[in-house]
């Protein structure tokens, strides 16, 4: 097919890259040797056009090099990001090529959260001494109040405060005491003419609830057929889950009401000491069935992600889907290895189906789960959780 030697890669790689670069450069009818699971599963001429494609879109194929981002094929026009897996034998196992050319990302300089919110316990340190502190009168004084709290209103509503250190999420709540400590200075304070001040603190005060409420009480206005069971047991919390402002996953229409799910420990964080996957509380925890229903896609030899890395990966990783008659409920990033049923099998609300890992398109050990009918994401809803679902709720089940 093609007129390639494995001395065109420019250094070892390992056997996932070796496997792809043999399966890209061989003619067609070699197909079923080198990758018989994937020529089965996907099928001889849908594998043809995949790879069709994929030729025209990067050229003449080059090299198949491994990099953090993933596999890399590279071509005389571009480059693409695949994910590949070997069987025992050395065959291809497991193939995902991405449908487009593939740009290096920008590395962009980030900040530890505890920079992060060191500089948000100054900007707030600034604010009390340079305004509530400092206020020369009562209506000014007020004014800065509700601008401040509509500050808190929305890092507290709209963020996820339990993602943050402990220690110093703490200390950065702590100062609005010392704001409200400020209040000793009113009966020395004249009544004053700001008037404008507090009219624009309030504005700000009341567009900030409203924002979060709003998006706290959205509904997408598609309901499951019956509620599901919560999946999980212990102490979880939403870091996305709820309106457009607080759910990422909002601008898939088939993920629009997903939840994203982490375990918090006994002092309310999500990770000991350390950043390897058993630091946190969510890894390895039991996912139980949330429905009746039948397996359509079952998948459990994914890898598990580093924490704070993303490499190319089927986007739910390790996962189970579950049709429940009238509609297909989804839950990804499970540990490898812990899968207990696969594709056909009949499953029970409350059945164990796996245990939460780190695999696919994820940064840290979280379940996502979410219910679509027709492409379209559902309002999901649970029997033992009466209360409404969205991002930074605390979940005890």
């Amino acid at each position: 097919m093609h007129d390639l030697t494995p001395e065109s890669q420019s250094a070892p790689q390992p056997a996932e890259a070796r496997a792809l670069w043999r399966f890209l450069t061989a003619d067609p009818d070699d197909w079923p040797r080198l990758a018989p699971k994937v020529t089965e599963e996907v099928g001889a001429d849908t594998l043809q056009r995949i790879v069709r494609a994929t030729l025209t879109r990067i050229g003449e194929p080059g090299t198949v090099t491994d990099s953090p981002d993933g596999l890399i094929v590279s071509g005389s026009r571009g480059k693409v990001r695949a994910w590949a897996q070997v069987a025992p034998g050395g065959e291809l196992g497991a193939l995902r090529i991405e449908g487009a050319r593939y740009t290096p990302p920008r590395r962009r300089l980030r900040l530890p959260a505890a920079v992060t919110w060191a500089a948000y316990l100054t900007l707030v340190t600034v604010w009390n001494v340079l305004t509530v502190w400092t206020a020369a009168d009562r209506a000014s004084w007020l004014g800065d109040m509700a601008t401040l709290a509509a500050f808190y209103v929305i890092v507290e509503g709209c963020g996820a405060p339990a993602q943050q250190p402990r220690l110093l999420r703490r200390t950065v709540e702590a100062g609005a005491l010392a704001a409200l400590a400020s209040a000793w200075r009113l009966p020395e304070l004249p009544y004053g003419q700001g008037a404008l001040r507090l009219a624009a603190g309030l504005a700000l005060l009341a567009g900030s609830l409203w924002l979060v409420t709003a998006a706290r009480r959205h509904r997408w206005r598609t309901s499951l057929s019956r509620p599901l069971r919560f999946p999980l047991v212990g102490t979880w919390y939403i870091v996305q889950g709820g309106g457009r402002v607080l759910n990422h996953h909002a601008q898939v229409p088939e993920q629009r009401g997903a939840l994203d799910l982490v375990a918090l420990g006994t002092l309310g964080t999500r990770t000991r000491r350390g950043r390897d996957l058993g630091a946190y509380a969510a890894y390895g925890s039991p996912v139980h069935s949330p429905c009746d229903g039948r397996v359509t896609s079952a998948a459990d030899t994914v890898q598990d992600q580093k924490p704070g890395e993303i490499r190319y990966q089927p986007p739910y990783g390790n996962h189970v889907f579950i049709d429940t008659g009238r509609e297909i409920v989804k839950l990804a990033h499970l540990r490898p290895g812990s899968v207990t049923v696969a594709k056909g099998d009949t499953v029970h609300a409350g059945q164990l189906l796996g245990e939460v890992g780190n695999t696919g398109n994820t940064t840290e050990p979280h379940l996502h789960i979410h219910a679509e009918r027709d492409g379209l994401g559902l309002d999901l809803e649970f029997t033992d959780l009466p209360e409404r679902l969205y991002r930074g709720r605390t979940i005890r089940a």
